[in-house]
């Protein structure tokens, strides 16, 4: 992570819902089927809801099942990073913000072409700009 956005927990707490904290800082994850992207078909650029980064593109987003936003690779190489989890007894890929280190979700290896990876994402980790608001920018 650049630490680009360094801020204290207290910073944090201040400026992110409960939810959207338990996830981004704590590394939690919503239900499946709950959050407010799983199943949105809307053109535009999720950012992270911590910082603002762009994350991914609507372009990249598919449908894989699992009831939480999947898309099948970042907005660019450096938006997110990777890194080994080992909680809950399994050995997963989490998906980090690389700027300010929020915890995204987790990156698998059954994704479509052209990557074969699906970015499993939280929307509570997400915020949406729509493509209109984009063009009008």
């Amino acid at each position: 992570m650049n630490q680009d956005d360094r801020r204290s927990d207290a910073e944090w707490k201040k400026n992110l819902s409960p939810e959207q904290y338990e996830v981004l800082r704590r590394k939690g994850t919503e239900r499946a089927f709950a959050g407010k992207y799983y199943n949105s078909k809307e053109q535009g650029v999720y950012r992270c809801a911590g910082c603002g980064n762009p994350l991914f593109d609507s372009e990249t987003k598919f449908d894989s099942g699992t009831g939480w936003p999947s898309y099948y690779q970042p907005i660019s190489a450096d938006a997110v990073e990777t890194e080994q989890d080992k909680s809950y007894g399994m050995i997963r890929t989490e998906v980090l913000c690389v700027r300010c280190g929020g915890h995204l979700g987790h990156v698998f290896p059954d994704g479509p072409e052209p990557t074969g990876r699906r970015y499993c994402i939280n929307s509570l980790s997400l915020d949406f700009e729509p493509k209109a608001k984009l063009e009008d920018g």
